[in-house]
């Protein structure tokens, strides 16, 4: 089966299409990725919907890999709304 799996910063991307064989899992992906040693990760999720490590994959799924946020939601809103 087809995934991809994608890390994402502000600016830019990585992505990496795999095939994977049936049954795999979020763990299965992120470790054919070549990504599964980056620090920077604290969670996954399966087409942005939070999962686990354990979640089972179906052909098609994009993996997310979650980095911590930089900003509070709420604050990044009123700083938006300051400019305008």
């Amino acid at each position: 089966m087809r995934i991809e799996v994608i890390r994402a910063w502000p600016h830019r991307f990585d992505t990496v299409t795999l095939d994977l064989p049936e049954g795999a899992r979020v763990a299965d992906a992120v470790s054919a990725s070549g990504f599964a040693d980056d620090p920077e990760i604290t969670g996954y999720a399966v087409h942005g919907v939070v999962a686990r490590a354990e979640t089972d994959l179906r052909d098609g799924d994009r993996v997310e890999l979650l980095r911590p946020l930089t900003l509070d939601p709420k604050e990044a809103r009123r700083r938006r709304a300051r400019k305008a």
